[in-house]
């Protein structure tokens, strides 16, 4: 990572597409121009169409959080277990402290969208329970990576060390490959898939590691510095994350409220300002892919803007 970053500050135009969602996560743009999201504390995805209008996919148990499409058509969707509860502040709505009574237990699921018929595929990895999923990407070779967050219990004073997994569609194997993290949170892969990223939500940095082949990372020694491609300055967390066609990697930024892109050697971050300090995550589509579809989750908006570069096709998007 270069010893300085240089940091752009960009205000692009908003066009909001949907307002009045119950804490807006997890983006899809689908063909047809339409979004799928999930709304987490309705709890519930949602279809929102051009016009503003929306449909609601399935009703969600637990805490929706990251979703992506896989090869069958399918909704694979990171369920944090409802492990936040609705805090409001000013008219803002914002992620609150753990509560037990709502907790159903962290879970990665498939969700038909013909029906939304919901179907649990993994719970615990290795008979470890999974705490908090957050984020997942499709690895286009019938498995995908996700995050789990964990959790941090006020209540207690504890927190989780979480980790990195990776895991076949089908519900047939799922792996650990990176622990400890820091409640890791956005998740996404460079566009020659060999490279994975995640975002730490409160430490402020985006990770990276080689991919050798699908579902298997190269190994790294102590101290190894090259896993860390940017620490952002000054007090700002991390959410869910995506990558443009160029490599950039795009963040979600809390606190900061906005979209950081990150260059792909590090050097260059842009600040995309959006006006809401819970920005949560960013995709992108038309038919350029060069729209951003951004979610700001504090008020309960969908917006979109045109991105500086072409976004990346996603697998089976």
């Amino acid at each position: 990572m270069p010893d300085t970053v240089a940091i752009t500050e960009l205000h692009p135009e908003l066009t909001e597409i949907a307002d009045g969602l119950e804490f807006p996560e997890g983006p899809i743009a689908m063909a047809d121009g339409s979004v799928i999201l999930v709304e987490m504390f309705g709890p519930r995805i949602t279809r929102v169409h051009p016009d503003g209008t929306t449909d609601t996919v399935a009703e969600i148990e637990g805490g929706p959080n990251g979703a992506a499409i896989g090869p069958d058509g399918a909704i694979y969707l990171c369920n944090n277990g409802g492990c936040f509860r609705p805090a409001h502040h000013e008219g803002l709505t914002f992620p609150g402290a753990f509560d037990p009574d709502h907790y159903i237990g962290g879970r990665i699921q498939r969700v038909d969208p013909a029906d939304g018929t919901v179907t649990d595929l993994y719970t615990e990895c290795d008979g470890r329970p999974l705490r908090a999923p957050n984020d997942i990407v499709m690895d286009g070779h019938g498995g995908f990576w996700f995050t789990d967050h964990g959790i941090r219990d006020w209540g207690s004073r504890t927190a989780d060390l979480s980790s990195i997994h990776h895991a076949r569609i089908d519900g047939s194997a799922i792996t650990e490959h990176v622990f400890p993290t820091d409640a890791p949170n956005g998740i996404g892969l460079s566009p020659d898939g060999t490279t994975l990223y995640w975002a730490e939500t409160h430490t402020g940095r985006v990770m990276r590691r080689t991919i050798t082949e699908p579902g298997v990372l190269a190994p790294t020694v102590p101290f190894d510095t090259s896993v860390l491609l940017c620490g952002l300055p000054g007090r700002v967390l991390l959410d869910s994350l995506a990558v443009d066609g160029d490599g950039w990697v795009c963040v979600a930024a809390l606190i900061d409220g906005g979209v950081l892109a990150i260059s792909p050697d590090g050097s260059q971050v842009e600040h995309h300002a959006t006006g809401d300090v819970i920005t949560t995550n960013v995709c992108f589509g038309g038919d350029d892919m060069s729209t951003a579809y951004v979610t700001l989750s504090s008020t309960g908006r969908l917006v979109s803007f045109p991105w500086p570069r072409p976004g990346l096709r996603l697998a089976h998007q």
